[in-house]
């Protein structure tokens, strides 16, 4: 049985899932996949799917291939070809380029021991914010390692459609964040922007981790001159413990949980549940009534809800 899709408007909305391929695709990364799928779908529009693997040491291989597989087996079809960010360096040089002519952005020589000797305070995310040692120019004998862009002072805001208001002075609470790192690797904030804008992507729905990371991307899309797209961001599935699913809390494959099931649970976890005749049915089935019954209304709205049991390992 196929999936029908509703029949798109006039201005058709463009949405994408761009996983990690640093592990195999858990429960988190479901839920991710099928509410921006869902929510896209729901209203005639088109859906990619980006393999963001630019940041290399941490890419598992075959993790690509295996999450390729698992959006396949639950029915999640895209739209075009996949997107491999490490074959796009191209892109994100060029349009480091732009912000070097517009001399928005700056080489910095400070390794990760002299930005911790220089300060101690911490950036929103947790890491030490740059105390902007090499703003005015590098120092005699010092080698650039990595391009900063110079941010501004100034709340930066947008209204997140399940989060509400969200705003950040990017300045004061980050710091100058880097583009270009030290090993060559372009940085995340940097490469999903051009994506996005390159794909025409108007509709960017993903977990609530990545909330913090949306005003750095809402100033570079600013600066590069790129259309803002919409934003929502789901609630991230957590274990036990109160913690984010991910590799490090040992969250396990979905590849190991029956796909009708796994989907079941998903379509819960984001305030959908089925009704009691259609749980666990084949996925081309549970996914029609999620097209059909998919409200915004009904998503939790938190920034983060218990996964179920099976998930991850259990700690004691």
């Amino acid at each position: 049985m196929s999936v029908m899709y509703p029949i798109a408007p006039a201005i058709t909305p463009i949405g994408r899932f761009a996983p990690s391929p640093t592990g195999p695709l858990h429960f988190g990364s479901l839920v991710a996949a099928l509410g921006s799928w869902l929510d896209v779908r729901s209203r005639g529009g088109r859906w990619l799917l980006r393999i963001e693997d630019v940041d290399t040491p941490r890419i598992v291989p075959g993790a690509d291939r295996a999450i390729i597989a698992d959006l396949a087996r639950f029915g999640l079809e895209w739209d075009g070809d996949i997107v491999w960010q490490s074959q796009r360096g191209d892109r994100y040089e060029a349009a480091l380029d732009r912000l070097r002519a517009m001399g928005l952005v700056y080489p910095c020589a400070c390794s990760r021991k002299e930005i911790a000797d220089s300060t101690t305070v911490r950036a929103r995310d947790g890491a030490l914010r740059y105390p902007g040692t090499c703003r005015g120019g590098l120092a005699p004998g010092r080698e650039a390692r990595a391009w900063r862009v110079r941010t501004t002072p100034g709340e930066i805001c947008f209204d997140d459609a399940l989060q509400g208001r969200v705003c950040e002075d990017i300045e004061h609470e980050v710091g100058d964040f880097v583009l270009l790192r030290a090993d060559g690797v372009w940085a995340y904030q940097l490469a999903v922007v051009v994506d996005d804008a390159e794909q025409g992507v108007t509709e960017i729905v993903r977990g609530a981790d990545l909330l913090d990371s949306t005003p750095r991307q809402l100033f570079l899309q600013q600066l590069l001159g790129y259309r803002r797209p919409d934003y929502l961001h789901l609630p991230v599935a957590g274990n036990q413990a109160g913690e984010k699913l991910s590799k490090q809390t040992l969250a396990l494959a979905v590849a190991e949980q029956p796909a009708p099931q796994a989907l079941t649970d998903a379509l819960a976890f984001l305030g959908h549940a089925l009704p009691r005749e259609l749980r666990g049915a084949p996925v081309s089935v549970q996914l029609e009534w999620g097209l059909a019954n998919w409200s915004r209304a009904h998503l939790p709205r938190s920034a983060m809800a218990p996964a179920p049991a099976w998930s991850a390992v259990q700690r004691s």
